[in-house]
Order: structure tokens, then C-alpha cells, then sequence
């Protein structure tokens, strides 16, 4: 089995789950027995302000969106780019945090890009896998440049990155045009 930790999943307009119509889903660990991940792209009306007044955690002045990492109830997590927060690191740059002195330093500092997710998304053994095959996910390596994209267009954005790859390797197309009726 080859892991796709640091991998992209995007929604394939075949899988039907409302939990993850057109999201992308950042693979912070994938093995044998499970994967896990965060949505990245459906922001929770609350603010990491709001949060953190809610769970008792003192102020915080941070007017960013919270995230709903998936349908699985978990603990609060961050994905950020702070190597002295991170307790794992995803890709090259991008860490994991969900300690709460690590939660802590995130949202009081301003000079790392960071996002706060409640709950996240979780695969059993073999479940993703099925899902692949059956064409629910496409998937791509992650960068730090998507997963701090703006979310209102990061679907748009990975499956542009992701067709174009295709008609790249198939049709040994050197450029696709951002409007293929420009071309």
C-alpha cells in the first residue's frame, strides 16, 4: 500500500456524500489501518475568536474562520507552517498541531499562516481505498500554496491542478489554458 499522507483528496463529482461535495481533504495520516484528514475548504461561521472565548482559553483577537475538518468528532487541531507548534509534519513546511500549548501559540502569534478545524474526516482499513476505486476521490500531492489558498476557490484550483496533469501525461499537452475556449 502506498500512503497518501500529504496528499490531497478531491471530491469527484461521482461521490454523492454531502459531508464532502466539491471539498478538498488534506491527508494527515494514511496506513494500513485508517486514514485521517481535515476538509479545507468549508469554513464554520464561528471565528478562532469566538473559539477560543467558548472553550475557555482566554482572549484572542484572530477574526479567521474555524473550520469543519469532517463529519468525525474529534479534538481541536491546527494545520499550520510554525515548526516550533508542530507535533508532525504533513509536507514540507506544513505541520500538525493538537496540543493546546501548541493551539495556543498558533493563535496568538501573526506571523504564520495557520487554519483551526473542529472535527475531522476518518477512513477504517481498506475504506478509502474502496473509494478510490470506485472514483469517489482524485488525489494530488499538497502544497503549502493550496493549503493556505483561499477556500472559496480551492476546489476549483485543485481540480484545474489535477486536469491539467491529465491532459499533460495523456495528450503530452505542454500548456492547458486557464479557459480552454481562449485557446
Amino acid at each position: 500500500m502506498n500512503s497518501l499522507k500529504g496528499h490531497f483528496l478531491v471530491a469527484s463529482p461521482h461521490l454523492v456524500d454531502p459531508n464532502f461535495v466539491r471539498t478538498v481533504v488534506l491527508l494527515i495520516h494514511h496506513s494500513e489501518e485508517g486514514a485521517f484528514g481535515v476538509v479545507l475548504n468549508r469554513p464554520a461561521e464561528s471565528t478562532v475568536r469566538d473559539l477560543w472565548e467558548k472553550v475557555g482559553a482566554g482572549h484572542c483577537d484572530s477574526d479567521q474562520h474555524v473550520h469543519v475538518g469532517g463529519p468525525v468528532p474529534g479534538p481541536l487541531m491546527a494545520v499550520h507552517t510554525d515548526r516550533s507548534a508542530a507535533e508532525m509534519e504533513i509536507v514540507p513546511g506544513v505541520y500538525f498541531a493538537a496540543q493546546r500549548e501548541n493551539l495556543e501559540k498558533l493563535v496568538h502569534q501573526h506571523e504564520h499562516p495557520y487554519r483551526l478545524f473542529v472535527n475531522h474526516s476518518g477512513w477504517g482499513g481498506g475504506q478509502l481505498e474502496n473509494e478510490l476505486k470506485q472514483g469517489a476521490w482524485f488525489t494530488l500531492p499538497a502544497t503549502v500554496e493550496f493549503v493556505f489558498a483561499d477556500y472559496d476557490e480551492l476546489w476549483k484550483r485543485v481540480t484545474f491542478r489535477i486536469g491539467e496533469a491529465f491532459w499533460k501525461s495523456v495528450l503530452g499537452v505542454r500548456h492547458v489554458p486557464a479557459d480552454p475556449s481562449m485557446n
